[in-house]
């Protein structure tokens, strides 16, 4: 299977080619996800990654500029699939096997007192489906969560290149072989999806499809032809790659002329680094390391240039089946792109283990066995024009490249929109189009009531609602009200700062000593919902639960 031989259809709304099937009403759903995809990282968003088929969909689509994620995968996804945040599903921090031992909110699995969209939709007379990475824990899998068919992953990281690691649900459900060396994990998870829409199809149903791929979460591994491709353009270093990336996002329109893009940035105080420090220049460095960090950004954009491939893939299956004129497609990234845990990134396990590759280590980086990351550096030339990155709550962590397709149904097609709108939303969406209400009763359960908006009049060109939007991970923290953004990082020892983020997307310029009031007043909504939905202060949870002795600072 060779991802470079596919075929990109000139036109995404072409009709399809298959012979006629009785005629669906509900519109077929799919949810597409990336992992650790910085916000300018795909074409359409400024970047210099090969990105055509997402580059058309957003042609034909809606990008959605400010759509909130809850930085971080495992919490993300509890978001999504359920239309709540994170601590009401019981992932607040990360998936674990606590039982009683932690606050309801921090379970580290998914409770019981939620529906997925797979529930709800599969009620509703859909077949659902889900490819990739599953991570909300091992106590519930897909098919316990309402997904007919799942192919994929439970944990978090895993390599790209080892088939023994994934797992296909019902266990008696066909599994696809695969030839020694045929295995790359984004082309057997498309595999998977082409085959569940066609299922769909067979069944004359309507489909939900979940795609969910591992790229480009670390560990970085790709194909060595598709690394060679972009070595030269990363040879030129994070920031002569960071001031392109700007000037493309101000000639898309996603970028001001009154914004300042935030600078080069800094390596965050965290678990393994005592104090913060600046990621260092380019030009600092000597040249045998650079090569080795090249490689590695290479690596990582070769894996979203295949990911995008992919999904090139899938839509033309889509139309092949005669699915396409009559599917929502939605793509957008679990959080911001992943900057630990030190400026040069890591070598055969997360942390701080890095060292610099040279000759032919070199050019085997990134195949079968091996086992890197990119670091702080290249995550602050993802996450492009903003601050921060995975884990936080500012605008670099939090703010993923989104795109809205429906076929000919978006009213501006090409269009950028800035209203702000966050994964819980994601639910209601699915629901408004399938013409489905939320249930408020689910074999035998009375699920908390979603908390999300549909998105749909997005599409229409209108207004949403104006409303409090929030995240909280690892006191990292954020209340966002109309053009008004209160942020906090537990590194920075969680002090409120307040961006006008209509004129400072950003966040260069703190006002909150200009706005004590609106300070107060914002902080007072974050510390409300805070407490509806169990968040605990951070060093409370790991002083209490976590083993580790942290500093409790002012929390209110």
């Amino acid at each position: 299977m060779n991802p470079r031989t596919l075929f990109l259809p000139a036109a995404l709304t072409a009709a399809g080619t298959a012979s006629a099937q009785p005629a669906q009403t509900q519109p077929n759903i799919v949810v597409i996800l990336a992992d650790d995809l910085g916000f300018s990282d795909p074409g359409c968003f400024g970047g210099e990654i090969e990105t055509p088929v997402l580059d058309r969909l957003a042609a034909e689509g809606l990008r959605l500029t400010q759509l909130y994620n809850s930085g971080r995968s495992c919490p993300s996804r509890a978001c999504l699939l359920t239309g709540l945040y994170p601590h009401r599903v019981g992932i607040g921090e990360m998936v674990r096997d606590h039982r009683e031992a932690w606050p309801e909110g921090y379970r580290g699995y998914r409770q019981d007192n939620n529906l997925t969209i797979a529930e709800a939709l599969r009620a509703a007379g859909y077949h659902t489906a889900m490819a990739g990475k599953w991570h909300m824990g091992k106590a519930y899998t897909p098919v316990d969560c309402g997904f007919d068919d799942f192919y994929g992953f439970l944990n978090g990281a895993m390599s790209y290149w080892n088939p023994e690691r994934y797992v296909r649900l019902p266990e008696t459900a066909p599994r696809r072989e695969y030839a020694r060396g045929e295995f790359y994990a984004t082309n057997v998870i498309t595999d998977y999806a082409i085959d569940f829409a066609a299922r769909a199809r067979e069944l004359h149903k309507p489909l939900f499809l979940h795609v969910s791929y591992n790229a480009p979460h670390f560990p970085l591994q790709a194909p060595r032809e598709r690394i060679d491709h972009y070595m030269e353009v990363y040879l030129k270093g994070w920031d002569a790659i960071r001031e392109e990336r700007e000037a493309r996002l101000r000639r898309l329109g996603l970028l001001s002329g009154e914004e300042q893009a935030a600078g080069r940035g800094v390596v965050p105080a965290s678990q393994f680094i005592d104090r913060t420090r600046p990621v260092p220049a380019w030009e600092e460095l000597p040249e045998e390391q650079r090569h080795d960090l090249a490689r590695r950004m290479a690596i990582y954009a070769a894996m979203i240039d295949i990911m995008d491939r992919n999904i090139g893939r899938l839509v033309e299956a889509l139309r092949d089946n005669g699915q396409l004129e009559n599917t929502l497609l939605l793509f957008l990234s679990d959080n911001g792109a992943c900057a630990e845990w030190h400026e040069f990134g890591f070598d055969g396990r997360s942390g701080t283990n890095y060292r610099i590759h040279t000759a032919d280590e070199l050019a085997g980086m990134g195949q079968p066995g091996t086992y890197h990351h990119y670091g702080t550096g290249w995550a602050n030339v993802c996450c492009t024009p903003f601050r921060l990155y995975k884990h936080f709550a500012h605008e670099g962590g939090i703010s993923s490249p989104s795109i809205l397709w429906w076929g000919g149904r978006v009213k501006h097609p090409g269009g950028i929109d800035h209203q702000p709108c966050h994964l819980i939303d994601i639910m209601a969406t699915c629901l408004d189009a399938a013409g489905t209400e939320y249930p408020a009763q689910y074999e035998g359960r009375r699920p908390v009531p979603a908390e999300g908006i549909s998105l749909l009049p997005l599409a229409e060109g209108r207004r949403l609602p104006v409303r409090p939007i929030f995240a909280e991970h690892e006191g990292n923290r954020m209340v966002r009200l109309g053009r008004w953004k209160l942020v906090a990082s537990y590194y920075n020892g969680q002090r409120w700062e307040l961006y006008d983020i209509a004129h400072d997307r950003t966040e260069q310029h703190d006002l909150a000593a200009r706005h004590p009031r609106r300070v107060a007043r914002m902080a007072q909504l974050y510390f409300r919902w805070a407490d509806a939905n169990g968040v605990l202060p951070y060093p409370q949870l790991m002083n209490e639960y976590g083993g580790q002795k942290m500093k409790v600072y002012n929390e209110r």
